[in-house]
């Protein structure tokens, strides 16, 4: 892997934004909030901290992808991202480890469709080899469980950026951009619907004991980690996928060496803490 910073800024058509950046002020619940900091900048979403202007309280804010692709429209797909994750963070709310939807997102009088804003996590991301207290996973399991007997699968189980540890140490889920659960319409409870919403959910409970065997071996007998046939074969496809899109980026000269996020010019803001370097402010 090699060190961040030596990649050239993402031109405009690799960010979700184009050549904006996230909006210096926003109102939320009626509230003024300013940028704090940038969290990230991909091809799919810019994220930020936001500060209310008066007091103390924190929002993250994610604007999904608006700017054009090869010539196409991306604003139906921003508002559609936004649509989902804010309906999912509606039915999880009362859950203690997930945050609380913070309202509709606007600058000026104009309502950001393609903006979704929650509660700031005070925590940072779970570390590479950082070790969690006995409590950690049993409550993140015992969390996972009941976003499923909503009828919702997680799905970004596998990313460890996802996995906030609290200043309480306590586990927090944050992201639930591409989460899946089934549409009220009679013809999306059909079987197969929902046998492709249990395979997605076990796959949650895969991804949660690889977590458990990495940090907390001495757990794992709670959780077990067979790898079930559908993972193996959605990384025969992915990973051939994964590595072309890094190297198109190696040759785009925005990431450098192996085509790895931390060789960016502003990696995302977990890669930024567990490399230690200091978040950016635009």
């Amino acid at each position: 892997m090699t060190p961040s910073g030596q990649g050239r800024p993402r031109p405009a058509f690799l960010r979700a934004l184009g050549s904006d950046d996230p909006p210096r002020e926003i109102r939320c619940d009626d509230r003024p909030y300013e940028l704090e900091r940038v969290l990230k900048h991909d091809s799919w979403a810019a994220s930020g901290v936001y500060r209310a202007q008066r007091g103390r309280e924190r929002l993250k804010v994610k604007f999904n992808r608006i700017a054009p692709l090869w010539g196409l429209s991306m604003v139906w797909l921003g508002n559609q991202l936004a649509r989902r994750e804010t309906w999912m963070l509606q039915q999880l709310e009362d859950l203690p480890q997930t945050p609380r939807w913070a309202g509709d997102v606007y600058v000026g009088n104009q309502r950001l469709r393609h903006a979704v804003a929650h509660d700031w996590i005070p925590g940072h991301p779970l570390g590479k080899d950082e070790r969690v207290d006995d409590a950690f996973f049993p409550l993140l399991f015992s969390t996972i469980r009941a976003i499923h007997r909503r009828g919702i699968a997680y799905v970004d189980l596998h990313k460890r950026e996802n996995i906030i540890v609290g200043t309480d140490g306590r586990p927090y889920l944050i992201d639930f951009q591409i989460s899946q659960a089934l549409p009220e319409c009679w013809v999306c409870h059909h079987r197969l619907s929902r046998e492709g919403l249990r395979i997605l959910q076990e796959s949650d409970l895969y991804h949660l004991g690889k977590h458990v065997a990495h940090h907390r071996p001495d757990q794992l007998r709670l959780y077990g980690s067979d790898r079930p046939w559908w993972i193996t074969m959605h990384r025969r496809l992915a990973v051939p996928l994964r590595s072309l899109r890094r190297h198109l980026l190696v040759r785009l000269g925005v990431r450098t060496g192996d085509g790895y996020a931390n060789s960016e010019d502003f990696p995302e803001d977990a890669i930024q803490h567990e490399a230690g370097h200091p978040r950016r402010v635009i």
